[in-house]
């Protein structure tokens, strides 16, 4: 299989964790004892995929997608990764980049939710690059039409935005 990179976005403000009542970053947040960032890259290097993370503090999620996307022009394609997704598990991860080489678009679902990491082939790369601003890659999503891949994982609809989803997660991984 010819492998994408996993582009992990971790330079958000985190301004609707702060507003919950959370304290300093959510991705240094504790989850289990471990930051949550880090559980995210647990994941990613338990997968074996190759990846890159965009932690330079962009404005937006597309400013931060096309960053990361930029870095690593050459790969075959990208699985963009938030980093507060840390119960993602690495078959989801390598299940994205097994679908992508016959998708264009490959989006997981988990109980009818869309998740992460989203998958891209290497010719929405142009169209990745060019983003900006705080919508992310819905737009490329939507034209190239995405594949949905249904997962048994909650963890790629689990992301960490509020203090709320925080505990939410706890009770996932003590569960």
């Amino acid at each position: 299989m010819n492998l994408p990179v996993v582009v992990v976005l971790a330079s958000g403000r985190g301004e609707r964790f702060a507003a919950s009542g959370g304290t300093g970053s959510k991705l240094q947040a504790l989850l289990g004892g471990r930051p949550v960032l880090q559980r995210t890259l647990d994941a990613v290097r338990a997968s074996g995929l190759p990846f890159h993370v965009e932690d330079a503090g962009h404005e937006g999620m597309g400013d931060s997608i096309a960053a990361g996307v930029r870095a690593v022009p050459d790969a075959p394609g990208w699985l963009v990764l938030p980093g507060d997704l840390p119960l993602v598990q690495p078959a989801t991860l390598l299940a994205v980049a097994q679908a992508l080489q016959a998708h264009s678009v490959v989006v997981p679902a988990f109980n009818g939710a869309r998740g992460h990491p989203v998958g891209f082939a290497a010719a929405c790369g142009p169209e990745l690059m060019a983003l900006e601003g705080k919508q992310g890659a819905a737009r490329v999503v939507r034209a190239w039409g995405a594949t949905e891949l249904i997962v048994n994982d909650a963890g790629a609809v689990t992301d960490i935005d509020t203090v709320d989803d925080l505990a939410a997660a706890e009770r996932l991984l003590g569960g």
